[in-house]
Formats: structure tokens, C-alpha cells, sequence
């Protein structure tokens, strides 16, 4: 186990080069090794399994013709086979007597031999499967001689014999000459191995080693690092996604930092206005009701600001790690709009917005009634700070075939095209941004997380110099019938 552990750790500290230089190498021995025991200690018994096979297949060519053709026609088939094949052929009648003969072979075991078919013919009838097969070696010669028999017509009762018989030719001398040139052709062929695979891993490996080399770098925060992918596909792939990455990781870094500045900014100026006026309370206006009260207003202000920012940040961070579950009921959308926009009567009396609401026929919902508030309610916010000089915001309740759709709309400088696809990002602040009158600035970040929980669509539409259009679609709607709907509305 320890000696295979340690391959492991060697294995996963070898180069890829040296790899795939080593897989290379492996590859063409063991082609070359298939090549030797096939060509060399396999040679003979395959050559005498094709000569046997090609036997078979003669003789069942043969046997299908014999009763079937004419006497010249057959006896030009046996001709055609014989010649072709090398093979000596002998046709016995029933009773083991030659009535047709084709000798190709000059030391034919059958023709050469007296009375030596009758053998054959014996163990032909005394065969399971009425056919022999021999290898026997001619006493003249000294070859190998391959002889098949078998039946003609009703193997039970057979009209006539076939016997076969070929020279297997000594493939000795063809060995040794195949052993030399196959050692030529190793050690040529084992150098050019050497140097291809050497050349083609280190082709291989070298976008990969790149691409590393500049993964390490972003690894420590270089964010200029290039990804070069040539040579193949998936280099190419693998180095585009890296760049994307980079980009990624480069503009989050980038908003990263905005948004502790941002929130810095936001945390230091109530804590210094609840200092001051923490102070101003000991030294100046502890014995003054008016101003104390006063002093305590702000403190108590400042201190609602600065946990609405901190909850913000928390809920934004449940949102986005999926802890968050939904809770669903079912509610009148056009109701809770005008109980949304009615929160904001303070602030339109007191700053003089204008909110406008264009309702649509009542529809009852099914959603997370309170993370539905919170998207609308950071809508019309947003929409109360980036709105133009005649601060006017303006709601609208759309009804369609599949659900509602809301838009909230404010008359700013809008928004560039090519930053619309930011302005959702959690730690993207436009550059038309205003001081906010209510709210954090987190706002939009946490309706894109919950709209992306209820699995709505949702987007913004904005024209420069002419304001932005935020929208979001609650998809479907309760359908009750007029009765149900009556007795709900009345319970509600």
C-alpha cells in the first residue's frame, strides 16, 4: 500500500510533458511487442488455421456442386479450385474408389501413396461430424501436409467422399526473414518515436504549462495576467474561461472595494453623528428637555439608519447562500401595492415627491408576501432617489394573460446600455448616484436576490435623459370564481 501511495505522489508531481512523453513511448512498445509475438510466435498457427479454413470453405463449395452440376462443369470446378488453392482434390465414390482427381501438389500424400484414401475414408464415416482433419508430414519431402476429408450427398449415408490435400510450406526461412526486418523497422521506427513524441509533448504540454504559469499569477491577485490557449481546442477553451474569470474576479475585487468604501462611509456618519450628539447630550443639553429630546431624536434616527443598513447586509447575505426559504401565501397584489405606497405618504409630504399609482383589476397572488415587499418597496426607493428635479415616481399595475406585471418608473438621467447589466450587482453604485433620502444603497441587490428565489423574471428598461422603467413579473395568479373571491376579499 506505502509503495503504491508513493507512485500516487510521484504520478501527481511528474510534468505533463514527461507524461505524455512516457504514455508516447509505452504506446509504441507495446504495438511493437503486439507486432512481434503475432509475426513471430504465432505465424505458423495462423497460417495453418487460413489454410484449414480455406480448405473447409473449398470443400463445402465443392460438396454443394457435386450433385447439382454436370459432369463437365464440375469437373471444370474441381479443375478451377485445385489450381487456385494448390490443393490436390479426389473425389471417391461409396466405396472409396477415385472416380475424379486434380493433382496440383508434385508430393501429393493422396496420389503418392497406394491404397491411402481407404484410411481416410474410414475415419471419415467413423467422424461425429463426417469430416477429418490431419496434419501429416510427407515422407518424401519432409513437409507438413494438410489433408481434409469429408462426405458427399446424405452424410448418413454418403454418395461419395472429397478428400483435400495441401502442402504447408515451411515458414521458417519466412520467419527469420520477417525477424530481420521487423528489427530494422523497430529501431528505426523506435528512434523516430523518441523524437516525435518528445516534440508533440512538449507542443502538447506547453499551452497547458502557460496557462498555469498565469493561473498562479491571478492566484496571487495578479489581475493581468494572460491566458493564451493556441495549439488546440480545449487550451483554447480552457484559456477562455480563465480570461472570463479574470474579468470576473477583476470587477468584483473592483466593486468589492467600492462597497466597503461605500458602507464605511455609510457606517462612519451615523456612528459620528451619534458620538456628537452623545456628547453634545453630557456637556450641553443634559439640563435642557428640549434640546435633549431633540439631540435624542437623532441618536434614535441615526440608530434606525444604521440598523437598516446592517439587516440590509445580513439579509442580502441569507439571500444569496440559499438559506432562505420561502414562505408561501396568497394576497390582493393591487391592495398591497396601495398599502406599500401609502408608507411613502411621509416622505412625499415632507421632501415633495409625487408617487403615482396606476392600478389594474384585482388579482389575488400566491408568493412570499414579505420578500415581495421588500422588492417593491426597494424599487420605489431607488426610484425616490435617481428621480429628476420634478421628483415624480410612478407605479403601475399591469394584468397579464400568465400573472402581473409591475413597473415602477422615475424621470433621472437614466442609464447607460452597456451598464444596465450591471446596475442589479451587489457592489455596482451608478455614477448618477444621489445621497440616498431612504434606504442603504443595497436596494436593488436584494431584489434581484428574491426575484431570483421566486424564480420571476425581472429587468430595467432606461433611455438617457429620460429615466428607467424596473420591472419585475409575478408569474400566475389565483382564478376563483366570483363567489370564493367575494367571501376571501371579506375574510381578508
Amino acid at each position: 500500500m506505502k509503495l503504491i501511495e508513493k507512485l500516487k505522489s510521484l504520478n501527481s508531481r511528474m510534468p505533463l510533458k514527461f507524461k505524455i512523453w512516457t504514455y508516447f513511448i509505452v504506446f509504441t512498445v507495446a504495438v511493437f511487442v503486439l507486432l512481434w509475438v503475432f509475426q513471430i510466435l504465432f505465424l505458423e498457427k495462423f497460417y495453418e488455421r487460413m489454410k484449414t479454413s480455406s480448405a473447409a470453405r473449398c470443400a463445402d463449395k465443392i460438396a454443394n456442386a457435386y450433385e447439382t452440376m454436370e459432369q463437365d462443369s464440375f469437373s471444370d470446378l474441381l479443375t478451377d479450385v485445385a489450381v487456385d488453392n494448390d490443393f490436390c482434390i479426389e473425389i471417391l465414390d461409396r466405396y472409396g474408389r477415385s472416380v475424379s482427381s486434380r493433382e496440383v501438389l508434385g508430393d501429393c500424400l493422396i496420389h503418392g501413396r497406394s491404397n491411402g484414401t481407404h484410411i481416410y475414408v474410414v475415419n471419415i464415416t467413423a467422424s461425429p461430424d463426417k469430416t477429418v482433419r490431419y496434419k501429416i508430414k510427407n515422407p518424401r519431402s519432409g513437409y507438413d501436409m494438410l489433408v481434409y476429408g469429408r462426405t458427399l450427398g446424405d452424410p448418413d449415408d454418403p454418395s461419395g467422399y472429397l478428400l483435400i490435400n495441401s502442402a504447408l510450406v515451411p515458414v521458417g526461412s519466412t520467419v527469420s526473414i520477417i525477424k530481420r526486418q521487423l528489427m530494422e523497422i523497430t529501431i528505426l521506427l523506435m528512434v523516430m518515436a523518441f523524437i516525435i513524441s518528445l516534440y508533440l509533448s512538449r507542443r502538447i504540454a506547453r499551452p497547458i504549462t502557460q496557462i498555469t504559469g498565469s493561473a498562479e499569477r491571478l492566484a496571487k491577485g495578479d489581475f493581468t495576467a494572460r491566458f493564451d490557449g493556441y495549439g488546440y481546442l480545449e487550451a483554447k477553451k480552457l484559456a477562455d474561461t480563465l480570461t472570463y474569470a479574470e474579468n470576473e474576479l477583476s470587477r468584483v475585487d473592483t466593486m468589492q472595494r467600492d462597497l466597503i468604501a461605500n458602507v464605511s462611509h455609510d457606517l462612519r456618519t451615523p456612528l459620528t453623528m451619534l458620538k456628537a450628539y452623545a456628547e453634545m447630550i453630557r456637556d450641553l443639553s443634559g439640563d435642557n428637555p428640549v434640546k435633549r429630546n431633540e439631540h435624542l431624536e437623532i441618536i434614535i434616527s441615526e440608530t434606525d439608519r444604521l440598523a437598516l443598513l446592517v439587516n440590509d447586509i445580513l439579509d442580502l447575505s441569507k439571500l444569496e447562500s440559499g438559506k432562505q426559504k420561502l414562505n408561501l401565501s396568497e394576497f390582493e397584489i393591487r391592495g398591497k401595492l396601495n398599502e406599500i405606497i401609502e408608507r411613502f405618504h411621509g416622505i412625499s409630504e415632507k421632501m415633495g415627491y409625487s408617487i403615482k399609482f396606476t392600478p389594474d383589476e384585482e388579482r389575488i397572488v400566491r408568493c412570499d408576501v414579505l420578500k415581495i415587499e421588500q422588492v417593491i418597496y426597494n424599487l420605489i426607493n431607488n426610484a425616490i432617489n435617481y428621480t429628476g428635479e420634478d421628483k415624480q415616481v410612478f407605479v403601475r399595475q399591469i394584468n397579464t394573460p400568465d400573472g402581473v406585471l409591475i413597473e415602477v418608473e422615475d424621470t433621472g438621467d437614466g442609464i447607460e446600455e452597456e451598464k444596465i447589466k450591471l446596475i442589479f450587482d451587489k457592489y455596482y453604485r451608478s455614477e448618477n448616484h444621489k445621497r440616498e433620502v431612504v434606504g442603504t444603497g443595497l436596494g436593488l441587490s436584494i431584489v434581484k436576490a428574491v426575484l431570483k428565489l421566486h424564480n420571476y423574471d425581472y429587468g430595467v428598461r432606461s433611455t438617457p435623459g429620460k429615466g428607467s422603467v424596473f420591472w419585475f413579473r409575478i408569474d400566475g395568479y389565483v382564478k376563483r370564481s366570483k363567489d370564493v373571491y367575494e367571501k376571501f376579499t371579506k375574510r381578508k
